[in-house]
């Protein structure tokens, strides 16, 4: 199981960062994409690319509101050339990229329609636009493998739509074994039902440390918030498992975006240790390294950690990237 890395770099530290997480032995490195919270995704992904030259690289991940599907085929193959082969394109629904502009996420349909239309561009083909056959026409020039598309899912549609137009499906379900098992099986279902097959993985929240209530903390704002997404309206949350049936209610009622993946702030008083212990991984090395072992055997071919939250104190997070980089990675190889 390959291990990833969601990292916020901050205004012209996106280089080194992605330099420093190949250099620990990472596979891949995303930034978010959220235009007012970070520096503007593609560009620093194309520093990213000049400062590497095996790590993964892509937007951990971009949306279907805020950019044309053609702005966003083309941003991506262009990283792909840039890097040698070593884009990824990940992408959702919409989350504080499309809150911060006065937005909701995108309709499961409409979301569809967007992926056709963004994976038809990364293959060469025309796509209809109100009677006129768009393509990305500078693509003949290029000689590099198609972008895989990596759709981040929680809910049961959204999953289906992975199965049927990504080539990929990243997990936003947290990192209980059992909980995880069971919706990688619908998944699988559903791919079966596409007759398609993909690749699988999921976003996981960690922080690796000794002291076991500082990693508790440190993690527990990014726990909230993709924990939220398990409370997004039209979810059922007498379908969650029980701990997770209990936070999405909290967060569906106290959650405050203006504190999004802040750790510290009155949402997350709901966020218990024992749920921090249930959906996150927190604690000293042997603990993480039996957890992603746990993960690992599932059939995961990859796992996106989370390091963390915003206002978490920088020597922790220094401290877990190394030993997930030098105590963790090795053990899954």
């Amino acid at each position: 199981m390959d291990i990833g890395v969601l990292a916020v770099a901050g205004p012209g530290r996106s280089a080194d960062t992605a330099r420093r997480l190949e250099a620990l032995g990472l596979h891949t490195v995303l930034f978010p994409d959220s235009q007012n919270l970070a520096p503007e995704v593609w560009g620093q992904l194309m520093l990213a690319a000049k400062a590497t030259t095996r790590i993964r690289l892509g937007p951990g991940v971009t949306n279907s509101i805020t950019r044309d599907p053609a702005v966003t085929a083309s941003a991506a193959l262009a990283l792909q050339v840039e890097s040698g082969g070593r884009a990824v394109l990940g992408i959702g629904r919409g989350d504080s990229s499309v809150q911060r502009i006065g937005k909701r996420e995108d309709p499961v349909a409409s979301f569809e329609r967007y992926l056709t239309a963004v994976q038809a561009y990364l293959r060469g083909e025309a796509v209809d636009r109100d009677g006129f056959a768009s393509r990305l026409e500078w693509l003949e020039h290029t000689d590099v493998p198609k972008v895989p598309v990596e759709v981040a899912a929680t809910g049961r549609r959204v999953v289906e739509v992975a199965a049927r137009r990504a080539d990929a499906v990243c997990l936003a379900v947290g990192a209980d074994p059992q909980y995880v098992a069971s919706v990688l099986e619908r998944v699988r279902d559903a791919a079966r039902a596409a007759g398609r097959t993909l690749r699988c993985g999921a976003f996981v929240n960690a922080v690796i440390h000794d002291d076991v209530p500082v990693a508790r903390d440190a993690v527990r704002g990014s726990a909230a918030s993709f924990a939220r997404f398990s409370a997004f309206r039209g979810s059922d949350l007498t379908r969650l498992p029980a701990p997770l049936a209990a936070a999405a209610r909290w967060l569906r009622e106290h959650y405050d975006m203006r504190q999004h993946t802040r750790t510290g702030v009155p949402h997350t008083a709901g966020i218990s240790d024992e749920f921090v212990d249930w959906f996150a991984i927190a604690g000293p090395v042997d603990v993480a390294r039996e957890r992603f072992r746990r993960l690992a055997a599932l059939g995961l071919d990859f796992c996106y950690v989370i390091p963390g939250s915003t206002g978490m104190p920088r020597e922790v997070a220094v401290t877990s990237l190394v030993q997930l980089g030098q105590e963790v990675v090795p053990a899954l190889g």
